[in-house]
């Protein structure tokens, strides 16, 4: 390449040069603005939305509401009312009011619900156990209607113990006037407020394994029971829930699942159409699983620790925790979660089983987000003379 050309190129390279830098320079204020809108754009495009009328996503171990849309709407809701049929049997045998094993019989009353039954014969017998599985595969009106006579005696006072027991746990937006989720004025309930129920119904050993049962053979195999949540296969994590339908309801489903360590409630209220209320609840699941993470610091019912008791028949007590301690993050914030546990170096006697004598405290990026109580595990009562001055006589000539 002779001089003159080399020159030529030098120069060309130079110019091109100039312009792009002029035009990086001159335009990338032009520039920001477009792109600010393209990323809020995007943002947009991730934003969750439902056909449900009313929806909610919460994090079972914290509470912690994830997505929402009208959660506190109160809606109609079906059979999903049978969640609270089915807390308030598995309280009663956790109370020791009933067992699992005892026979309930069927009343005319109960035989003449229609709707969602296994078809109970006036004076049939069923284990509460059975009657409970109906309940929880089948939907079965007949057996929530029989569970509720055998446990209150009446539907009526059943109903009452329901709504006492929504008050209970400040459930603002809920009203029952059945058991069964049959259609009647007056009854109702919102998405967040469900959502608590079946929150309170996971902590149950009871629910939990009837609720993941998804076939059941019935009388001997006579009658077979078909899950009516069908994300139990659908859905992988997917463990608990209650459907219901009804004309003035549409389609509602609340769900529970679990991945890698972090369980999800999802309550879909208003659903339009056939199978709607299970693609928007994997909707609302794939939008948990896919943005946050667990950090699970303890469970409930943990043993923490056993702290020094003082004057008592004991010389320790554990301290276990009144709820799952924990809390969910967005994907990547892990390390920004801390917990603190605060506990007295000793306790004096008496001290009462479920006595709160401490917290533990959940911080994220150094502020108090989540408060748990600390539990005495037992009951330690206060020592006699005798054994207070046999205590000390141990000490005395434990420093000989």
């Amino acid at each position: 390449m002779n001089e003159k050309l080399k020159f030529r190129v030098k120069v060309l390279f130079c110019l091109v040069l100039s312009i792009v830098l002029a035009i990086t320079v001159g335009l990338s204020p032009a520039m920001a603005e477009p792109a600010a809108k393209i990323k809020e754009e995007a943002a947009a495009a991730f934003q969750l939305e439902t056909t449900a009328q009313t929806a909610v996503l919460m994090d079972y171990n914290s509470g912690q509401i994830l997505y929402q849309k009208d959660m506190h709407t109160p809606r109609p809701m079906a059979s999903v009312t049978k969640l609270m049929t089915m807390l308030l049997i598995c309280e009663a045998e956790s109370q020791g009011k009933i067992k699992m094993t005892d026979k309930v019989v069927a009343s005319e009353h109960a035989c003449s619900m229609g709707g969602s039954q296994i078809f109970l014969e006036p004076g049939e017998e069923m284990t509460a156990k059975e009657m409970l599985i109906s309940i929880a595969t089948g939907s079965a009106n007949d057996c929530s209607v029989a569970m509720a006579e055998a446990i209150a005696g009446s539907e009526e006072a059943f109903v009452d113990m329901m709504n006492q027991k929504a008050k209970d746990m400040g459930l603002k937006n809920t009203h029952f006037v059945n058991p069964t989720g049959l259609p009647a004025e007056n009854h109702y309930t919102s998405a967040y407020d469900m959502a608590q129920v079946l929150r309170e119904c996971l902590r149950y050993p009871t629910f939990r394994e009837v609720s993941s049962i998804y076939e059941y053979d019935l009388r001997g195999g006579d009658f077979k029971l078909w899950n009516t949540n069908k994300l139990l296969k659908w859905y992988p994590g997917a463990d608990a829930g209650k459907t219901g339908w009804t004309n003035e309801a549409s389609y509602c489903l609340a769900a529970s699942a679990k991945r890698d360590g972090l369980r999800l409630i999802s309550v879909v209220l208003g659903c339009p159409m056939p199978r709607t209320h299970f693609q928007e609840t994997i909707k609302l699941f794939n939008y948990g699983f896919a943005r946050y993470k667990a950090v699970n610091l303890a469970e409930a019912g943990q043993v923490i620790k056993e702290v020094a008791v003082g004057k008592g028949e004991v010389d320790k007590v554990k301290v276990i925790t009144k709820e799952p301690v924990g809390l969910v993050v967005a994907k990547g914030q892990e390390k920004t979660v801390e917990g603190k546990i605060n506990l007295p170096d000793k306790l004096d006697a008496p001290i009462a089983k479920g006595q709160v004598v401490g917290n533990y405290v959940v911080t994220k990026d150094g502020q108090e987000v989540l408060k748990v109580d600390l539990l005495a595990a037992q009951e330690v009562k206060k020592a006699s003379p005798l054994q207070l001055l046999n205590d000390m006589l141990d000490r005395v000539y434990s420093m000989e």
